[in-house]
């Protein structure tokens, strides 16, 4: 078998290894699935009957409990002790209203000996032979099931005799009898004493209900236990009592007769009664009723001597939960089977994917190996590790395919690379250009520093000298004074840039971790006067959260040159914006935008170039000098025009300063 399997094509190995799992494992789930779920099904089933037969048993039990307070209520009762010193015909009548009230079906008066004197159908003749009275020992409220005989019921309740005897109506599964006819009666009996004031014992009061044919009862106790919609699927509840295994009380229709004659005189089935009547013990399966099967539970009643004498019954119909039970397996039945042919084409159009590919290559190589060169597998829809290699195939044959044409790329790639030095030849001599302009500029920028530095002390010593001579009166100017030194340290750190360029090394500054906001709306304070002369509408966006390192007076000095000349390009007026913004890891952007006429690509290239300007007044060292400030910093200056397709429609130019969180100068 292993050998065939392993002469067979991949087709048929992947057929048969995504097959065979499938027609196996799935299947054998399924069964287990739907055993367990028929067990689960009929558990909860009889969880429920268990359920159905306390509650119908409680009931029971508080019929037992109204039966005895009933007697004792008539023991006690002051009307009684009234009629017992009176002619004993005043008890027949007060008996009859006792029995009215109370819901009794008989009352009788005993002596204390048991002896008969009275019952609600009249006096008791004399030797009358009466049901043993069973006195309990101290005062009770609460009956017992009792079986009486034809004769014992005649004394007490001759009404109730035609209500007693219950023909036995021959039922399948039933234990075998020779009886035709149950004569017995079932009651609920219950004794009290009937006490003096002064504590003699004048005798006892038995009253009773008979549960033969007892319709009321059986059917109040079916309302409890199955109330109208309790059972769904169009189920229904019943309930029974058993005198030994006869029903002598029940709401179960008989079989094939009219639906309002019940199945009285049906019998159990053997299995139930020897289990419950036979072993005590509580009957909690399915079982076989009169025609039908039924979920049903059975519970022994014992009478008050303890001898097991019937049963209490109740259950329902089982074949509308089996309908549904057999629906619902049925429904994971088809679950299951729609998931394996579901998984059965999944797995199927999974395994096409395999094997299609390899059959594919096999194809092309062999179209190859014919002299088709320009064969090739092509796209074969997957991207593993069989897509790869149909991949490296064509790859292979294109690379056979590519050698003839080496040469010419060969030469291709020589010439770009030829252009790529050239164009890096002339960056580099444009850099040395620069380099050497740049050295000029020092020198001279470096001694023009050393001449200003003079005046700039004497302004300083003079501006000392002129506050100690005012003395209180130089308050009056602080804010002047103030001011003056603020511009004459400006002036003495321009001239430390201005050193810096010429001697970068000879000179440090000092740098500090800078918040732009407050930097920025200084700087607005130094240009106000240039504001206020122009139409310029000033706008802010301050989003920074980092502070960039760099010399607050250096950066507050390239900005007010960016605003200077922002302000010199918008002569008519216009919108300047503030805008700050974190980039980055650990970078700070400071836009300053205007709607002036923007920059000419002439400009453009040539913007940050020392003494080169387009105004009439202008040096051409102010972005030079700031683009040094901040490359010094670790950053960056760049310029560029804004979108003429903004929403107000206007040009202008934007000037954008990096600066870096953790650089130091």
């Amino acid at each position: 078998m292993l050998r065939r399997f392993r002469d067979l094509p991949i087709r048929g190995k992947l057929l048969a290894m995504v097959l065979v799992p499938l027609a196996l494992v799935l299947p054998l789930l399924g069964v287990i699935l739907l055993a367990w779920a028929g067990l689960a099904f009929d558990r909860l089933l009889i969880t429920k009957v268990r359920s159905d037969l306390a509650v119908a048993h409680g009931y029971f039990e508080r019929v037992l409990g109204e039966v005895g307070a009933s007697a004792m209520t008539v023991a006690e009762s002051s009307a009684l002790q009234h009629a017992l010193a009176e002619p004993a015909a005043a008890l027949v009548p007060l008996l009859q209203r006792f029995k009215a009230r109370e819901g009794l079906d008989f009352v009788n008066l005993r002596r204390d000996d048991g002896t008969l004197v009275a019952t609600d159908s009249g006096l008791a003749l004399p030797g009358t032979a009466a049901p043993p009275l069973r006195r309990p020992e101290r005062p009770v409220r609460h009956g017992s099931v009792e079986v009486l005989a034809p004769a014992e019921l005649a004394v007490l309740a001759p009404a109730l005799l035609p209500r007693v005897a219950v023909p036995l109506v021959p039922t399948r599964n039933a234990a075998p009898t020779e009886r035709a006819q149950e004569e017995r009666a079932m009651v609920v009996l219950a004794s009290a004493p009937v006490v003096t004031p002064d504590g003699r014992r004048l005798g006892h009061v038995q009253a009773g209900v008979l549960l033969n044919r007892n319709l009321a009862f059986i059917d109040h106790i079916n309302q409890i236990v199955y109330p109208q919609g309790s059972l769904p699927f169009g189920s229904q509840g019943t309930a029974t009592l058993f005198l030994d295994d006869v029903r002598i009380s029940t709401n179960v229709r008989l079989f094939g007769s009219d639906p309002a004659h019940r199945a009285i005189g049906t019998r159990v089935s053997q299995t139930v009664r020897d289990a419950v009547l036979g072993e005590g013990s509580t009957w909690l399966d399915r079982a076989f009723v009169v025609s039908d099967w039924y979920v049903s539970g059975y519970q022994p009643l014992a009478d008050g001597a303890g001898q097991r004498v019937g049963m209490l019954y109740v259950g329902f119909l089982e074949e509308p939960f089996t309908w549904l039970k057999y629906g619902a397996l049925a429904a994971i039945g088809a679950i299951f089977f729609a998931v394996m042919i579901g998984a059965a084409l999944l797995s199927l159009r999974g395994a096409r994917a395999i094997f299609r590919p390899i059959e594919q290559m096999a194809q092309t190589m062999q179209r190859v190996e014919g002299g088709e060169m320009a064969a090739r597998v092509g796209a074969v829809g997957s991207r593993d590790e069989i897509g790869r290699l149909a991949g490296h195939l064509d790859h292979l044959l294109d690379t056979i395919a590519e050698k003839t044409r080496a040469l010419e790329r060969w030469n291709a790639e020589l010439d770009a690379k030829v252009a790529e030095r050239t164009r890096e030849l002339q960056a580099a001599q444009q850099q040395l250009v620069r380099s050497e302009k740049l050295a000029a500029v020092g020198q001279l920028t470096a001694s023009i520093a050393h001449e200003v530095n003079n005046p700039i002390a004497v302004i300083q010593g003079n501006l000392d000298l002129a506050r100690e001579l005012l003395g209180d009166d130089a308050r009056r100017v602080h804010g002047e004074l103030r001011l003056v030194d603020e511009q004459v340290e400006r002036m003495r750190l321009i001239v430390t840039q201005l050193l810096q360029f010429a001697k970068p090394n000879e000179f440090a500054g000092y740098v500090d971790d800078v918040d732009t906001a407050p930097v920025l709306e200084g700087c607005l304070v130094l240009v106000a006067h240039l504001l206020a002369r122009t139409n310029i509408v000033l706008a802010r966006r301050y989003a920074a959260t980092r502070r960039p390192a760099i010399n607050r007076n250096e950066l507050q000095q390239v900005i007010v040159n960016l605003l200077v000349n922002a302000v010199h390009a918008m002569p008519e007026g216009g919108t300047l914006t503030l805008a700050t913004r974190d980039a980055g890891d650990d970078a700070v952007e400071i836009d300053v935008i205007d709607t002036g006429a923007g920059l000419a690509p002439e400009v453009l290239a040539e913007l940050f170039t020392p003494f080169v300007t387009h105004k009439k007044d202008g040096t051409g060292l102010g972005l030079w000098i700031s683009r040094g400030i901040v490359e010094r910093y670790g950053g960056e200056i760049r310029a560029a025009n804004r979108d003429k397709s903004g929403a107000d429609g206007t040009r202008g130019a934007v000037f954008t300063i990096v600066l870096r969180c953790s650089s130091t100068p």
